[in-house]
């Protein structure tokens, strides 16, 4: 395979809902590219894109597919995506290198969730769009309804450059306004005839010729004034600001195809080779740090590793983008995000599991290269700059968590191991162990991704997990001031241990009064104090240490035992284990023994007297309240509202945003359990949600209640 230059590449990435016919257009493509002899079918499970066991088995696209094709001497670089929207991770890191993006279009279904999804992944990345109506042979194939949701939701920025004669079953022709003329297929598909439009379809040709060249004027001062001179554009002059529109995303030109009956396919890569932009047309990425770089092959190397993927029989795979320069085999590159060398050992190009060795790739070009030591999705690697970094991209934020656990405790090392190749193939899982909670938990982006997890502990990795509730973080604390003592004492031959601690804890809040007088349990306690310090805790909140010691009843020595007894009782609250947080601790009296008294004996007496007062004073528990804002379409409001009121949540707000209702909200972590299933389900995957801790709040008693009794419950059993 020749290198082909800068100029000679294009970037792209196939997006949409799933079943959109993203897979089956990638195998047109490389079919009409001559890469393959034969096209696969997805129901045959023989395509090059989906090649994955699991891919095959569930049916669907769940990765990120590197593919290419050769065409009028270019080379086409092809992302394949998956179109649920648990697997969103692939789509956003194959936005973050194409330079265009083909949405197809149900024609049937017309705009799906994922369509939606997809127009809003490639906002956050100003990746310009072509419009793909596919399934125009589909008996319920309606184009006009199609255009007319995606202009209601995307303004007259949708353009139409191509439109179906005869929709439905016997689809087979369309009209192409930019070139005015007519494309007709026989039933095999393939290679078009072109003819001239016929008069019955002259009208409205020329009509949405018409808007067509206004729409590419628009986009360019200059072709405006030759607009208004000529009254009409020649095609390269069009071709000109449909680019420039398409850059700049004003214009998302719509064409039609039957993948499955290979439609429309030859005619859409030829307007890509002609009019697309190629790598460097577009704005170069941004740099965390380093030297000023352009996307030419006269600069010094450097890449961006986008994906990493673990193949059977090969191991690591890592793909990249060529930023800058040319790579070549042999190469020694820095990794400037862990500073060490790397070996460029081998270059490829791909298509699926396909791999094709080549001796150099030029700025542009997407390849991949294997058994890096250390390298990651994410990092840059430069053979002159070792500050130089690319801006990572930005994954989306998990929605759904679950713990996770081996059936065999023997495996729990296994398990790890695993979780963390798993995360370095996807970064959308997150995986944190609590020590809090006495639980590894995983973060993810909804439950079909986690049962694509579970499939590869169940078929590759041969470990038995258990997939279970995460506990929820809770907190204690109390409402009231209360006293209490205790007397450690233990005699068993020879020195004994002797500690007694007097005390008094009340709710602590920032600004409060020193403590001095207190009337509690029938009796007025006058409080002197001496010295405070103040722990700031790390699962959040206060403990007030104050040392109200009069008389030295407990010699100084004996304070930092106190406290360290306190602290341990603040780890494990008395209610349900739970952290406790906000509280202030006089100590005011007790007694020492000159012979017995120790540092154990204080921590323990300090422990107990602390864990007595505060079940008397008004225990309380606290519970997560998490912010969340709710996007669902205006049609679905009323059922999200009544399940959310359903979960306790406080709705603090409501707005509208181009066409879908906004709901803020303050909600209980404890009720978002599989939110993201319950709310795709209510607003057929439309509706979408972010969350962000906000406070700790007390539960309500009756929530309360359940909480000690199920505590108590585990004690005993325990």
């Amino acid at each position: 395979m020749r290198t082909y230059k800068t100029k000679e590449i294009k970037n792209l990435v196939l997006l949409g809902s799933p079943g959109s016919g993203k897979t089956t257009l990638a195998e047109d493509m490389l079919y009409g590219g001559g890469i393959i002899t034969r096209r696969g079918d997805v129901a045959t499970k023989n395509t090059v894109s989906d090649y994955q066991p699991i891919e095959q088995e569930f049916g669907n696209s769940l990765f990120s597919t590197v593919l290419y094709t050769e065409f009028n001497n270019l080379k086409i670089n092809i992302l394949d995506t998956p179109g649920i929207d648990d697997f969103a991770g692939a789509v956003v890191s194959s936005l973050n290198v194409a330079d265009l993006g083909l949405l197809l279009i149900d024609s049937a279904a017309g705009i799906e969730a994922g369509t939606e999804g997809s127009m809003r992944s490639s906002g956050q990345t100003n990746t310009p769009l072509i419009f793909l109506t596919n399934f125009l042979d589909h008996e319920n194939a309606n184009y006009d309804q199609t255009i007319e949701q995606a202009r209601s939701l995307w303004g007259n920025k949708v353009t139409i450059v191509q439109y179906p004669v005869n929709p439905g079953l016997g689809f087979n022709a369309v009209v192409d306004v930019l070139k005015m003329k007519m494309y007709s297929w026989g039933p095999e598909g393939g290679a078009p005839k072109m003819t001239e439009i016929p008069d019955s379809e002259r009208e409205k040709a020329e009509q949405l010729h018409n808007e067509l060249v206004e729409k590419a004027a628009e986009n360019e001062e200059s072709l405006m004034e030759l607009y208004f001179e000529k009254g009409s554009l020649t095609e390269d002059e069009m071709r000109q600001g449909m680019r420039r529109g398409m850059v700049q995303r004003t214009l998302f030109p719509v064409f039609c195809i039957s993948a499955k009956k290979d439609m429309g396919i030859r005619r859409l890569m030829e307007f890509i080779c002609n009019i697309v932009p190629a790598p460097d047309d577009m704005p170069m990425r941004e740099k965390e740090s380093g030297r000023d770089i352009k996307m030419s092959e006269n600069d010094i190397t450097s890449i961006f590793v986008f994906k990493t993927s673990i193949e059977p029989h090969i191991g690591e795979v890592s793909y990249f983008k060529v930023m800058s320069g040319v790579i070549r085999e042999g190469m020694d590159l820095i990794n400037t995000t862990r500073n060490n060398k790397e070996r460029i050992a081998q270059l490829f190009v791909c298509a699926g599991k396909n791999r094709t060795k080549v001796t150099e790739l030029v700025a542009g070009d997407i390849g991949a290269t294997v058994k890096l030591k250390e390298t990651k999705y994410n990092h840059t690697l430069c053979d002159k700059d070792p500050e130089m970094k690319f801006v990572p991209i930005e994954f989306p934020v998990p929605r759904h968590r679950v713990a996770l656990k081996a059936v065999n405790e023997a495996d729990d090392e296994k398990v790890g191991e695993a979780l963390h190749r798993l995360r370095d193939e996807d970064p959308t899982y997150v995986i944190e162990y609590s020590k809090e909670l006495k639980q590894l938990i995983l973060h993810s982006q909804g439950e079909y991704h986690i049962n694509v997890l579970k499939w590869y502990f169940d078929h590759v990795f041969k470990i038995e997990i258990q997939l279970l509730d995460p506990k929820i973080p809770y907190r204690e604390t109390i409402t009231k001031a209360a006293l209490a003592d205790y007397r450690h004492k233990k005699q068993s031959g020879g020195s004994g241990q002797f500690g007694e601690v007097h005390l008094l804890i009340e709710p602590y809040t920032e600004g409060m009064s020193n403590p001095e007088m207190y009337k509690l349990e029938g009796k007025e306690l006058k409080i002197s104090l001496r010295n405070t310090q103040v722990q700031q805790l790390p699962w959040g909140g206060k403990l007030v240490f104050c040392n109200c010691i009069v008389g030295g009843s407990i010699d100084a020595r004996f304070h930092p035992a106190i406290l360290k007894g306190i602290m341990e009782k603040m780890e494990e609250g008395p209610l349900t284990g739970s952290y406790a947080r906000d509280i202030r601790v006089c100590i005011y009296d007790g007694k020492m023994h000159p012979v017995d008294s120790n540092e154990i004996s204080f921590k323990l007496a300090g422990r107990n007297a602390f864990s007595l007062a505060f079940k008397k004073a008004g225990p309380k528990i606290l519970e997560p309240i998490y912010d969340l804002e709710v996007t669902v379409p205006s049609d679905r409001m009323g059922d999200v509202m009544s399940d959310l009121q359903g979960r306790r949540a406080l709705i603090m707000g409501m707005g509208s945003e181009h066409g879908y209702e906004k709901i803020n909200a303050k909600v209980p972590l404890k009720e978002m359990n599989r939110y993201s299933t319950s709310l795709s389900a209510l607003t057929g995957g439309r509706g979408r949600f972010i969350m962000k801790f906000a406070s700790y709040e007390k539960v309500p008693a009756e929530v309360q209640d359940e909480l000690l009794s199920t505590y108590a419950a585990q004690v005993n059993e325990e």
